[in-house]
């Protein structure tokens, strides 16, 4: 496999080698716009002569705010190109956080791509230039199209300097405010490379691009990795046209999260319910017809690698893909690695943890059960704060990543929780909440949980139940939610026994801020709502409460 020292190196190889095979393919009012490499390039290069032609000092921080498209992954390369650092921005951020960015990381432009509702977003920018892309319906002064008719593509590029800023990426996490986690080109390079021979991924690839690219995951296992091999990258039109998409594509390789997984095993149900399924899996040439066509519907008939991060997933649920003929590996990492952790491996999986350590990674545990990550792609800090960063990292340079796990005697890591998430009830009796909930996420009713109970005698539960389990009148659904809890107290201490489960009025969404944009719940947010209500919740008669 052909080695690159930058995702700019790999990107010009391509572009030189292979100029008319697809790179990116972009899905928009029901049509499918391809560029080619050769495409994507005349583009790129006039992008960076404009961003050139801004005057700015060399490494400066370029805002990139857009949605997943292809757009995105030229703009990217164009701040490469053009010698700056690019400063990606979740599409689904408010103005007051856009603005926190952007002067944080002292952004000097910035890119505005694919978006839902920028005019909300719009006055969190600061008067920086704005280049909008018109294909995405945004007008500003200064657009993409406009300036790429103007200048001429750049022809001598610079090599990027290895230990040169490429990015800096601010964290969505469950707590606290976002922290710039600044990466190097060097940094990129060694974890792309490293996750693609692991994989053993080939040559031109098919990719589908979805979860945001501002999270570390997609934009390396994606966008960087893409690049890398020289890939064809396909970006979904919407919401609505997502399945549509990604069946039409079936990529090589598929990137979850646990939601969608639990969102594709709900739509499966809703079309064949359980019971049927059963039945018909186990007639030998239906059974294998079914799967087949199950995997097809999804778009994932061709994916030899299924892949879920971000947070733990669910035992129950990889069994119940693997009766279908898919398998699933689980993976661990974190922006702070550079996602360069732990990983189940096709011929190496184990289900229900998180894999061995990455070949080049050491970890450890401490005496708390903190899992630390050392490895040759670990952040250079965090933007602007010394005092943050020295405090992620140990007295030997290992990255503590806040995470509690532990290893099996074959050196599997499972995840237990996070440091930041254990709580203490009123009885003084602390309790971690993540295994608890991983075990109770099996009942298909719960779209979202979170098990709370600072300040009160026992934990109660708090659920957004599923659209399906919404259709379902409440004492159907309340019986299924109490026979969980039944069958999980009798295996937990006394003090973590659940008393009590609120059914959520209001969905948690990335835009009301309660849960993150990788799909993960804001801990802290949901807290800071409800708890007011807990002493009463608790001391309610009845066992399940609607809010």
């Amino acid at each position: 496999m052909l080695k690159f020292d930058s995702p700019l190196s790999a990107f010009e190889h391509w572009e030189k080698n292979t100029p008319t095979r697809p790179f990116l393919r972009q899905n928009i009012d029901n049509k499918l716009l391809t560029f080619s490499f050769e495409e994507s390039g005349a583009e790129i290069r006039r992008m960076a002569s404009a961003l050139i032609a801004l005057n700015l000092p060399p490494q400066s921080k370029i805002g990139l705010l857009s949605k997943n498209c292809a757009h995105w992954v030229m703009a990217d390369i164009a701040i490469m190109m053009a010698g700056h650092v690019s400063i990606p921005i979740y599409p689904t951020l408010n103005a007051d956080t856009i603005k926190q960015i952007l002067k944080h990381s002292e952004s000097k432009a910035i890119i505005i791509g694919k978006l839902d509702n920028y005019e909300s977003q719009k006055t969190g920018i600061p008067d920086i230039p704005k280049i909008s892309i018109e294909l995405y319906g945004i007008h500003e002064k200064l657009t993409w199209e406009k300036l790429v008719k103007q200048h001429n593509p750049v022809q001598n590029v610079s090599k990027l300097v290895p230990s040169n800023l490429i990015t800096i990426i601010y964290t969505s996490g469950t707590t606290g405010n976002p922290k710039g986690v600044m990466h190097t080109v060097a940094n990129f390079t060694y974890s792309a490379n490293t996750i693609l021979d692991i994989l053993y991924i080939s040559d031109h690839p098919k990719f589908f691009s979805y979860l945001p690219l501002s999270h570390i995951a997609e934009r390396i296992g994606i966008e960087i990795s893409g690049i890398y091999r020289g890939a064809s990258i396909t970006f979904a039109d919407s919401l609505e046209t997502f399945a549509a998409n990604l069946e039409a594509t079936q990529p090589d390789l598929f990137f979850a999260v646990p939601r969608i997984w639990a969102k594709f095993q709900e739509k499966i149900l809703e079309t064949i319910p359980q019971k049927k399924l059963n039945n018909l899996l186990r007639i030998p040439i239906i059974g294998k017809l079914l799967k087949k066509k199950i995997r097809n519907k999804l778009g994932l008939s061709e994916a030899s690698l299924l892949i879920s991060g971000a947070a733990p997933l669910a035992v129950s649920l990889m069994n119940w893909y693997k009766k279908l003929g898919i398998t699933i590996l689980q993976g661990y990492g974190m922006t702070e690695d550079c996602i360069l952790s732990h990983f189940n491996l096709p011929e190496e999986n184990k289900i229900g943890t998180v894999g061995k350590p990455v070949n080049g990674v050491l970890s450890k545990l401490t005496e708390e059960g903190e899992i630390c990550i050392k490895n040759k792609c670990l952040m250079t800090g965090y933007y602007k704060s010394v005092e943050e960063t020295s405090k992620v990292f140990d007295e030997d340079g290992y990255l503590k990543t806040g995470d509690i796990g532990e290893y099996d005697h074959d050196g599997y890591l499972t995840i237990t929780g996070r440091v930041k998430d254990q709580f203490k009830t009123d009885k003084g009796k602390y309790i971690s909440p993540a295994p608890i909930e991983l075990e109770l996420s099996k009942n298909t009713n719960i779209e979202q949980l979170c098990i709370v109970g600072m300040g009160i005698p026992q934990p109660i539960i708090l659920i957004v139940p599923t659209a399906e389990a919404k259709r379902k009148n409440k004492k159907e659904l309340s019986d299924s939610l109490i026979q969980s809890i039944k069958t999980i107290n009798p295996t937990l201490e006394k003090h973590e026994n659940i008393e009590k489960i609120i059914i959520m009025k209001e969905e948690w969404t990335v835009e009301n801020g309660l849960i993150t944009p990788t799909l993960k719940v804001k801990r802290n947010q949901v807290e800071k709502i409800h708890m007011p209500m807990y002493k009463s919740w608790f001391d309610s008669k009845e066992k399940v409460i609607f809010e």
